[in-house]
């Protein structure tokens, strides 16, 4: 990884002061200290009302398998599970199973991007399965809907409501997004556009754990 080139987009972040609500800046301040080197795990930023498993969340709190995170009204968090990271919008309840099924990530309301490091997931949503490996990703719910979009790397998305209709998608940038219905006046899986998710958020959370997206440096791949 170039050392110069991370702390000069973690520097160009900070002066953006554009990926959420205060705290931002000392999250920047805290991967910029560490150079090239991933940040701990545990819970790095949070702005308003966060609690993990009913109780308050503080700076430096581990996060870890079992526990489930709710952000309130105009709140987000920003933490990391060893090689993965995650930015958790507001009023978004979002649990991680328990270690006898570790690898999976319930996303029950609100809306989350993570970045994930080697290895197989399963993400759950409410009308939806979804296996990753090594990708970036949005997830929303939006009523009875689910926004996914796959930033890069490889998917498989079984919608509950007919099973047998599973989706592989590849991406590279944000190529395919889509809303899972689970409305049968509604098509199971229909294309979206891209939503409430940027380049540099992508940036920021893959340069926490010590990586830089696939994107990143390719001619035509800032548009978002």
């Amino acid at each position: 990884m170039n050392r110069i080139a991370r702390r000069r987009w973690l520097q160009a972040l900070a002066a953006a002061g554009s990926l959420g609500p205060g705290g931002i800046s000392g999250l920047i301040r805290n991967a910029l200290a560490e150079g090239n080197k991933p940040i701990a795990p545990g819970m790095h930023t949070i702005s308003g009302n966060v609690t993990v498993n009913g109780q308050a969340a503080r700076e430096g709190m581990l996060v870890k398998s079992g526990d489930t995170i709710v952000t309130g009204p105009k709140s987000e968090a920003i933490y990391v599970i060893g090689q993965d990271a995650y930015m958790q919008r507001e009023r978004s309840t979002v649990s991680f199973a328990s270690d006898t099924a570790a690898g999976i990530m319930r996303v029950i309301t609100g809306g989350i991007l993570s970045v994930f490091g080697k290895g197989a997931k399963k993400l759950e949503v409410p009308n939806a399965t979804i296996g990753i490996r090594g990708t970036g990703c949005y997830i929303e719910t939006q009523g009875k809907s689910v926004y996914f979009c796959l930033c890069y790397g490889i998917a498989e998305v079984t919608p509950l409501a007919d099973p047998k209709q599973v989706e592989r998608i590849e991406t590279q940038h944000h190529d395919h997004p889509i809303l899972i219905h689970n409305d049968s006046a509604m098509p199971t899986m229909a294309p979206a556009t891209v939503v409430n998710h940027t380049d540099r958020e992508l940036i920021l959370l893959e340069n926490l754990v010590g990586r830089w997206p696939p994107f990143y440096g390719k001619p035509g791949a800032s548009g978002y």
